[in-house]
């Protein structure tokens, strides 16, 4: 180190107007006092959704369920909600009938058997009807 050089956590010193480094866990956010424009929000929810389409393409082509697991949990925590209704009466303004499977059982026919790929709902907007699997009567 050279002679001159401040100490670790000092950049230079008060003679020449400089102050002592703060730590990296010290911040100071001030705000900036910049409106937001009904332009600039309709471009964040834009942008949103851009990045929830990107979130959902990726989950549904992850090698690891490990992976899809933690995108479902980010997006989860921004309000998208993974839709599997397995065991529930299917709804065809919710559901997307991909397959049916015969069941000799009266109290199952119209029943979700199985999901085949999951949907995906932003708060109360539907992104995606589950594809599933109805019980049909032999």
């Amino acid at each position: 180190m050279n002679e001159a050089d401040p100490p670790t956590g000092q950049i230079g010193s008060d003679e020449d107007g400089t102050v002592p480094a703060g730590s990296a866990s010290e911040s100071v956010v001030e705000p900036v006092g910049v409106a937001v424009t009904p332009i600039d929000h309709e471009q964040a929810l834009a942008d949103r959704q851009a990045l929830i389409q990107l979130c959902l393409y990726a989950m549904d082509r992850a090698r690891s369920g490990g992976v899809a697991e933690r995108i479902e949990h980010g997006l989860a925590g921004i309000g998208v909600q993974a839709l599997r209704p397995d065991g529930q009466r299917f709804d065809p303004t919710l559901h997307e009938a991909g397959g049916a499977v015969p069941t000799e059982l009266p109290a199952l026919e119209g029943t979700v058997a199985e999901t085949e790929v999951v949907g995906f709902v932003d708060h109360d907007r539907l992104l995606r009807a589950p594809i599933v699997t109805v019980y049909t009567r032999r």
